[in-house]
């Protein structure tokens, strides 16, 4: 039974994040310039964008609006910088798919991971006080909106990382390219832990990226886990402290 699961387990990791589906897509070498323009500058204007944004105080209606903003800057780049794609996934008994509940599946396990970490974040208060911090801007404003926001930046994230980005480097680096220009992207935000679970999702997706060539999983897989953290994050560190 054990080693049953164990290669379920197995066969369904190798399907989700390590053996690519075949496709014959290729770029010319203008289109990649042109993705590697527009990506530069989209990440200086995203990255100052978010840090404005989580500047603001939490309660002050321009957050919404803020964030959004820096939405739309993703989005934007992503579909300036050239063509975007869903992908193709495979499933671990090898049928045809988009990847979709994979990216379901790979986000509720990063959620439990980064769940039991909450509880010994919430030990220490170092590390606590910029999560709190960034947890307020639920807390003093209308829960539902923030889950909103959380889609929409969701979903742009992706498209412009696992999309525009990661077509835009060399094969060799797309993946932990693209993954440490998100965690980058980050870096005005002052909070080390953002940074560093951006760059633990930025791996997990630009994994997806690689095996379907497209962006539905990668998309899924950072919905449940955002919107899962959203709600989730509260009561854990409550627990743990």
């Amino acid at each position: 039974m054990i080693r049953q699961l164990v290669g379920e387990v197995g066969a369904f990791l190798r399907a989700s994040l390590l053996d690519p589906v075949e496709r014959t897509r290729a770029e010319t070498p203008a289109l990649r310039l042109r993705r590697r323009i527009v990506v530069g500058l989209t990440l200086v204007a995203g990255a100052i964008a978010l840090g404005l944004a989580l500047a603001v105080r939490p309660g002050d209606p321009a957050f919404y609006p803020a964030t959004l903003g820096v939405a739309a800057v993703w989005v934007l780049g992503a579909l300036a910088s050239g063509p975007l794609h869903l992908g193709r996934g495979r499933s671990r008994r090898g049928t045809p798919s988009r990847g979709i509940l994979q990216g379901f599946l790979l986000g509720l396990a990063l959620l439990a991971v980064f769940l039991l970490g909450a509880l010994v974040v919430a030990q220490v208060p170092l590390l606590r006080a910029p999560v709190e911090s960034l947890l307020d801007h639920a807390r003093c404003g209308s829960l539902g909106i923030v889950a909103l926001v959380t889609v929409a930046n969701g979903v742009a994230e992706e498209l412009f990382f696992r999309g525009a980005a990661y077509a835009s480097l060399p094969p060799r680096a797309n993946g932990w390219g693209s993954a440490l220009l998100y965690a980058a992207s980050t870096l005005f935000s002052g909070v080390l832990l953002l940074t560093f679970a951006a760059l633990c999702l930025g791996l997990l997706t630009a994994a997806q990226r690689r095996v379907t060539g497209g962006v539905a999983g990668p998309i899924t897989a950072h919905l449940t886990w955002s919107l899962s953290m959203l709600f989730l994050l509260p009561p854990v560190l409550s627990i743990g402290a």
